[in-house]
């Protein structure tokens, strides 16, 4: 039995489905299993990762955990010692590949995701543990641009040449779905990229190229582009983040990887393949 927090997150959906196929027995975590929409093979309970004695008896059982940063929060190590008591074998943490980073420069953590706390708790808790890395997960474009692409064909916003490698949230799981189900990769801690790291301005001509329509990136200041996000409700501190992440450019953390093709023996999906994954989204 595998138990999966964060079960109707960007990664855990697409996870539960992938074990599922598999024939995995799953179990999955939610604060509201009546509107998870999980398949029906799935075990989907009520509880809240982040106060673990929610979950305890759910452990029972278990034999792999995937730890997710926002769902549990402060608790992973709580949560992880009382799966190592209930014998629990094996933790894949999810955690970001910029762990490394100056928390200022770490949008996510002002979301809620606990990146580091959950690799070092899964390091720390004596369970075989692998931790996934992921660059910027590519759903992001679609959170950020997709409002302009509907009503315009011109994207605005900070710094056109920023560069990173996107990666498709499905190889983020397809590869976390390997982790918790196979021996290998224990020990590990996985960067996992995109196949190459395209600036903004190219993300853009690609999501164009995809839906067909010609679209532009047209750069405006950093502080009109933070501006605006507040406006629509984002917290400054996130904002800030963002922004000096932006300012900061790609670096050393962010070179793309061959982790992916090396663990499911095919390349990673490209950007372009993602987007037409999404293309209704971006289209009225």
């Amino acid at each position: 039995m595998i138990l999966v927090t964060g079960a109707t997150g960007t990664i855990g959906r697409p996870l539960i489905d992938l074990l599922a196929e598999e024939g995995a027995k799953v179990r999955a975590v939610t604060r509201d299993p009546g509107t998870s929409g999980l398949p029906e093979a799935v075990e989907t309970v009520a509880g809240d990762p982040s106060r673990p004695d929610t979950i305890a008896s759910y452990l029972e059982g278990v034999t792999a955990v995937f730890l997710h940063p926002r769902a549990a929060g402060e608790a992973a190590g709580a949560l992880l010692a009382l799966a190592r008591e209930r014998g629990v074998q094996r933790v894949v943490a999810l955690s970001a590949i910029n762990i490394d980073d100056d928390p200022a420069e770490q949008p996510s953590r002002f979301q809620g995701d606990r990146n580091k706390e959950a690799e070092d708790a899964a390091v720390a808790s004596g369970l075989e543990w692998v931790s996934l890395r992921p660059a910027s997960l590519a759903v992001n474009t679609l959170r950020t641009w997709a409002p302009q692409i509907r009503v315009g064909d011109v994207v605005r916003g900070p710094y056109a040449s920023f560069a990173e490698p996107l990666i498709h949230e499905g190889d983020v799981a397809e590869v976390g779905a390997r982790a918790l189900l196979d021996d290998g990769l224990s020990g590990r801690r996985l960067r996992l990229t995109g196949p190459r790291s395209p600036s903004h301005a190219e993300l853009v001509a690609v999501i164009g190229d995809v839906i067909g329509r010609p679209l532009r990136y047209e750069e405006i200041p950093p502080e009109a582009f933070a501006q605006g996000l507040i406006q629509r409700g984002l917290p400054k501190p996130f904002v800030a983040a963002l922004m000096a992440r932006y300012a900061r450019g790609t670096g050393p953390a962010e070179a793309v990887t061959d982790e992916v093709e090396r663990i499911l023996g095919r390349p990673a999906r490209s950007y372009d393949r993602w987007v037409a994954d999404h293309a209704a989204a971006f289209q009225v």
